[in-house]
């Protein structure tokens, strides 16, 4: 599939996490290297972002990040059936080296900031979304608005019946505290999001997150939220959070 017309920005591929629930297929692998269906699971992103013209992604390392960046390299390389190759360049943020552990979700955001741009994608490393497209339409709208970030959200899996927000018809995202479970989605962990999200008044990080302060990122998608400046979309493709060795061998199966 030719990349869309269109401006595309950088993406963030979180790949920090230690994956206890995953033991101990996790204690000598990486789980975004855990193999789905013939390939790395963090390869499918990969792959969607290199279809879709991003033009460089940064991957955040922590727990046996060597070997992710010993696996993939500088550049990820895709290799459709005909057509043009499409490369597209890594960088790493490598929080296990700086740090000796994650930063978490919004900790890790903060810490990769200068090496992404005012606007960028973001998605987790351990989610199986083949039918997910990082479109350049997307990232348009976006740009657009006044939005801090806009999410996909997914319907609520058998492991997380209670989802984690709402969304409204006119595709405002709003905190699923006050809203009962069967009006919540879930949060794919697929999202685009503004440089602006991490600084006051939204979040206290330096920039650059140079002291290595961990801190998740969902109280300040709350925040925004109660701003109104989080939009979103449902994402009805397939998608699994790769969580556990019974979810990943059901993908294998």
């Amino acid at each position: 599939m030719p990349p869309e017309t269109g401006a595309q920005v950088p993406a963030l591929l979180l790949a920090a996490g230690r994956g206890e629930r995953m033991r101990p297929l996790t204690d000598t692998c990486p789980k975004p290297l855990l193999p789905v269906q013939g390939r790395p699971l963090l390869a499918w992103h990969l792959a969607a972002l290199a279809s879709a013209g991003v033009p460089r992604v940064v991957l955040n390392t922590a727990w046996l990040g060597e070997r992710i960046s010993q696996h993939f390299g500088s550049v990820f390389e895709l290799k459709p059936a005909s057509g043009k190759r499409e490369q597209l360049p890594i960088s790493y943020s490598e929080e296990g080296r700086d740090f000796g552990r994650a930063l978490e979700t919004a900790g890790g955001i903060a810490r990769a900031l200068p090496l992404l741009g005012p606007v960028f994608w973001l998605a987790a490393g351990d989610v199986f979304a083949p039918d997910f497209r990082f479109a350049a339409r997307a990232v348009a709208r976006f740009a657009a608005g006044s939005d801090l970030a806009h999410l996909w959200l997914v319907p609520n899996p058998p492991h997380h019946p209670q989802g984690d927000f709402g969304l409204t018809p006119q595709g405002r995202v709003l905190d699923g505290a006050g809203l009962e479970p069967r009006a919540r989605l879930t949060y794919s962990t697929i999202a685009l999001l503004r440089a602006e999200l991490f600084a006051p008044p939204w979040c206290d990080i330096a920039p650059g997150n140079p002291r290595g302060v961990a801190a998740p990122l969902a109280p300040l998608l709350r925040r925004a939220m109660a701003a109104g400046r989080v939009g979103g979309e449902r994402h009805d493709g397939r998608w699994v959070d790769v969580g556990t060795p019974e979810r990943l061998a059901l993908l294998n199966s």
